[in-house]
């Protein structure tokens, strides 16, 4: 398995990256657009690298940073979820956003990802409770206890009503992280912390 790739980006389209090693071998190494976007054309680069065997192709999915590499992980260890549809939902969510959202059990916002209907999303729900704890944040308290039902709730109905405000997801999550206790508040607690952040970074 090829774990890292570094060489010249000689081409990208909307979809990989073909990246040029120092042996002369070119590698097409399919990445989610935000990643892709970070490439720049005639010059060098190290992505991680996941090598997806199947029955008629040995394909390369590459990230720039730990993060995005780590989610993909674990998201095509979902049933149903496969290297491809990972990486859509890797296209239209970051990261810390798509942890808020299994944290908060918000299937409005997994249902709008690529590939993503109903039933995977409460899949994903299922599978990825006890996993997203800590990670991509490097603080498991930071994260919504999934044993009590009541401040998923909490925390899911003030994730609502600031979306609703215009805020998004990743955008909620560090003013949450800023918050001691957050998951054993109220919802109107919640909101009016959150919102007295965000009125302090102004």
């Amino acid at each position: 398995m090829i774990g890292s790739i570094k060489g010249v980006v000689i081409n990208k389209t909307s979809e990989y990256g073909i990246i040029e090693t120092s042996g002369g071998v070119g590698y097409r190494v399919f990445m989610p657009l935000p990643q892709l976007n970070d490439l720049t054309v005639g010059k060098e680069v190290r992505v991680c690298t996941h090598t997806a065997v199947r029955e008629d192709a040995i394909l390369l999915y590459g990230f720039m940073n730990q993060e995005y590499y780590d989610l993909f992980i674990i998201l095509i260890g979902v049933s149903g979820v496969g290297a491809k549809v990972a990486q859509g939902i890797l296209s239209a969510i970051k990261p810390d956003a798509f942890y808020v959202a299994v944290q908060s059990r918000d299937l409005a916002v997994l249902t709008k990802l690529p590939g993503i209907g109903k039933k995977t999303a409460e899949r994903l729900l299922l599978e990825l409770k006890d996993k997203v704890g800590g990670i991509g944040s490097g603080d498991s308290s930071a994260f919504i206890s999934s044993d009590d039902g009541g401040s998923e709730s909490a925390v899911g109905e003030a994730v609502a009503a600031l979306n609703a405000l215009g805020y998004s997801n990743s955008e909620i999550l560090p003013a949450l992280k800023k918050i001691p206790n957050y998951e054993s508040l109220e919802s109107e607690e919640i909101i009016k912390k959150v919102l007295k952040a965000f009125a302090g970074r102004k």
